[in-house]
């Protein structure tokens, strides 16, 4: 405990002032600073940083993404009638990239996110994976500082409303979940995605993806990144089943 007491003294008065107003766009409240202030600090920050024995977020992000499949199960399971495939599909979603990636720009998490000069240079304060993993790290430091209850309360502000589209079937489809179940179901297989290529430099590189299943090859299709490219070659495969009536769509 005298550790992170003293961390926090190491917390410059602007800094301070950011994470004050973090906790306002939030409406959450820290009674550790140094808690929410590890939850910024990505790895990059931290090898750039280490004379300062700066700590990066990736411990937490580890915790956080525990807490918020429990409170998003708990939530699910108490409020849908639903079975256990039901209840799976909704939290891939919730819990996914794509959408802590827009709970982080709705809170700007990318205003107060800490990387190195590398990942600045090369536009990491605006990266799907940063930002979505910088989430599951708040989440983890506010249940650390304020304990489960009031992360539940946070987590389902949050998350309810995404919860509500996949409900109403108005969200972005995970079409790689999609075709799995339905791969599997049909034909007791699983997909192959295979890496077919890749083009462009290490900061702006683009990934093209086959998956084959049933001795037939569907794509390739890109992305920026390979899980936007599976995702991508998943729909492509999907939309030619011709399953868009399937009880799964």
């Amino acid at each position: 405990m005298n550790s992170v007491r003293k961390e926090a003294s190491d917390i410059s008065k602007q800094r301070e002032q950011e994470l004050l107003l973090f906790q306002k766009i939030a409406k959450i409240e820290f009674r550790k600073f140094e808690l929410l202030n590890e939850a910024f600090t990505h790895s990059s920050y931290a090898n750039e940083n280490k004379v300062n024995n700066v700590k990066d977020n990736e411990r937490l992000e580890f915790l956080g993404d525990s807490v918020l499949s429990i409170v998003v199960s708990d939530w699910l399971f108490k409020n849908i009638d639903g079975d256990e495939g039901e209840y799976t599909r909704i939290r891939s979603f919730v819990v996914s990239e794509d959408a802590l990636y827009l709970i982080a720009k709705e809170l700007t998490v990318d205003n107060y996110i800490r990387v190195g000069k590398g990942e600045e240079f090369t536009g990491g304060r605006e990266k799907k994976a940063i930002l979505a993993d910088c989430m599951e790290a708040i989440f983890a430091a506010y249940y650390l500082d304020q304990g489960f209850e009031k992360v539940r309360q946070f987590i389902l502000r949050m998350v309810v409303p995404a919860i509500q589209e996949v409900l109403s079937n108005k969200h972005k489809k995970d079409y790689k979940t999609m075709l799995q179940e339905y791969v599997q179901k049909h034909y007791k297989l699983v997909p192959d995605y295979r890496l077919i290529k890749t083009e462009g430099p290490d900061h702006n590189q683009k990934f093209y993806f086959s998956v084959i299943f049933k001795d037939k090859e569907y794509g390739p299709a890109s992305g920026h990144t390979k899980k936007d490219a599976e995702q991508n070659v998943a729909k492509l495969a999907w939309k030619s089943l011709g399953s868009n009536k399937n009880p799964l769509n």
